[in-house]
């Protein structure tokens, strides 16, 4: 008994199964003990019975036990585990305790059961050991002694098993949400067939406003937010799982025929069920998500070349249609690895301090004075440098994005100082601005800080939108960052006014301080009256808002000379002056200033 004791022991320490050790256990006490035939079964949290081991007993009795619920009368075991005592049944075929169960046991040539409860550290039932005989009869002394040190033995073994599967549970289960983590979802791939194309597929889900919800109203709205993210995605697409990835990553495992017919309904749901404002902490907020998707197609191979595509869907849909759905096709992925190497080009440019501003005058059309400059981003790549046009994918990534704004406004500071300390005169220049920079929620204080360093007034700065920028989002985050700079000094433009939006309504409701016509206005002025007739209306607006206008890509005399003519005072384009390197830019200013001649905005 000593010796058996240390066999099932060393079992456990070693981490084997419930199942082996429970086998190795009835395998050794049926030695010890013959005649006997032993079985061990585990009792759940809903007092359901669950087979263990039962090497003597054939397959289909331990198959017709499993999930019987617990007892007074449910033969010895079931009773055993439901009085938390000992039943010893001498005579089966009579006993009342198994007249539901006679009927197995007695074929098998069973005519009695000895049935002990298992309990654990607290009492409680966690499952049974029992002997049944051929003949009728009770335990001998011999057996009693087995049974005593075994019910300690299957205590530990099943004890340990539960804190094994608890801590499996807990290293797969997101702690937060209690949707199953990366982990199992990890584990879940590995487990899907390859073989039959369109036979499952996965859906991947960003938030889009968690960190916004975070900044503004704290973490704990922010869990919250994830909480009801979760709640409802799980419930939309039941029966398929859905699972937490980590932060404001979610996916959906999608198995159930019905789904794999239309992931776009699937994802349409979810989409409509997130768009509900819920209780958030006391902040009602609503989930806003971009969700990417994909099925195994024929030429996958691996469940791993499913996530990637999914995840190229998602990429892409957050750079296109940011609260939408986006499936993957084919040519998507061609698309990402080239944007995905333009912002490794770009990150690698910034590391290396290869990015520098060019600037192309801003002149007055009546004078030909110099009145500021546009500051146009360029990147340095061995003897060659790249206009933004050739990187411009690049700032897709939020991060990049904000960081090459940081960049060009510490460059930008830099030079204009140079050019005040010079003693040379300049009204402004504009730097261009992108929806992460608004978005971020940095960008005052970014402002304030690096232009109170170099002592440049924030007034000599204009900040150019874009209108796809400025009125593409529903939410008032634009809007309110735009006022806040405006009271900071700060001026503002509406950039290539005439594409995206272009909507003369926003000239009512949009803070503004300069209107910038875009280039495909000024480009048909020559001998298109319809062009001519919207410069002209829209050069009287601006003058009735007190908005000052620059017309964008002059680049004949024709064009100026319309413009001029219409009332516009100011304009860019090659015509007057490309993008020039600092150097040129500063030497454009010397020259205006031995003329004697300074430029100002003019209304």
């Amino acid at each position: 008994m000593l010796e058996l004791q240390n066999a099932i022991l060393e079992m456990v320490a070693r981490g084997e199964t419930l199942v082996a050790v429970g086998d190795r256990l009835c395998r050794e006490v049926e030695i010890l003990a013959p005649g006997v035939i032993c079985s061990i079964l585990e009792v759940d949290g809903a007092g359901l019975l669950h087979p263990i081991a039962g090497p003597s007993l054939p397959a289909h009795y331990s198959a017709a036990i499993d999930g019987i619920m617990t007892g007074p009368m449910v033969g010895s075991c079931g009773s055993a585990a439901y009085l938390a005592e000992p039943v010893a049944v001498t005579d089966i075929a009579n006993d009342p305790r198994w007249s539901e169960f006679a009927q197995l046991a007695l074929p098998l040539g069973l005519r009695a059961c000895w049935s002990s409860p298992i309990l654990n550290g607290k009492g409680a039932v966690i499952g049974t050991f029992a002997f049944y005989y051929r003949e009728s009869r009770g335990p001998s002394a011999l057996e009693q002694a087995l049974v005593n040190t075994c019910l300690h033995l299957c205590a530990i073994a099943i004890s340990h098993h539960r804190w094994q599967m608890e801590q499996t549970r807990r290293a797969l289960e997101d702690t937060l949400t209690g949707l199953p983590n990366r982990a199992a979802f990890n584990a879940a791939l590995t487990h899907m067939s390859c073989d039959v194309a369109g036979s499952w597929g996965l859906l991947m889900l960003d938030l889009d406003n968690l960190k916004i919800v975070n900044d503004t109203f704290g973490h704990h709205v922010g869990d919250r937010l994830i909480e009801v993210t979760a709640e409802r995605v799980a419930r939309t697409v039941a029966p398929d799982k859905a699972y937490r990835l980590g932060g404001d990553e979610f996916a959906v495992l999608v198995r159930s025929p019905a789904a794999l017919r239309d992931l776009e309904r699937v994802a349409g749901s979810i989409l409509a069920a997130l768009a509900l404002p819920a209780d958030c902490g006391g902040h009602f907020t609503a989930p806003r998500a971009t969700v990417g998707g994909a099925l195994l197609a024929a030429d996958d191979g691996v469940a791993e070349r499913v996530r990637q595509h999914a995840d190229f869907a998602l990429y892409h849909a957050k750079e296109t249609s940011r609260g939408g759905f986006v499936r993957y096709w084919p040519g998507i992925g061609s698309r990402i690895t080239k944007r995905l190497d333009t912002i490794r080009r770009v990150d690698d440019a910034l590391r290396e301090d290869r990015l520098l501003p060019h600037y192309q005058p801003i002149y007055r059309l009546d004078t030909g004075e110099i009145v500021g400059f546009e500051a146009l981003c360029r990147m340095r790549e061995g003897d060659r440098i790249l206009p933004t046009r050739q990187f411009q994918e690049a700032t897709t990534d939020l991060g990049v994005a904000t960081t090459l704004t940081e960049r060009m406004l510490g460059l930008v500071a830099s030079d204009i100082r140079n050019w005040l300390d010079s003693g040379l005169q300049i009204d402004h220049v504009a730097v261009n601005l992108c929806s992460a920079d608004l978005h971020g929620g940095r960008l005052a204080d970014q402002l304030r800080t690096i232009f109170s360093a170099a002592r440049v007034p924030l007034g000599m700065i204009i900040l150019e939108v874009t209108e796809s920028v400025y009125m593409g989002r529903a939410d008032q985050a634009v809007s309110q960052q735009i006022h806040a700079l405006r009271e900071q000094g700060l001026r503002i433009a509406l950039d290539d006014f005439g594409t995206g939006f272009a909507s003369l309504t926003h000239l009512m409701t949009v803070p503004i301080d300069f209107l910038k016509i875009d280039k495909t206005f000024v480009d048909r002025l020559t001998g298109d009256g319809v062009s001519r007739a919207i410069v002209e209306g829209l050069l009287h607006i601006a003058r009735e808002l007190n908005v000052q206008v620059v017309a964008e890509g002059i680049e004949m005399q024709e064009q100026a000379d319309l413009l001029s003519a219409a009332g516009c005072r100011l304009g860019q384009g090659y015509l007057l002056s490309q993008p020039v390197n600092v150097e040129n830019a500063t030497a454009l200013l010397v020259d205006q200033a031995r003329s004697n001649s300074t430029g100002k905005y003019a209304g």
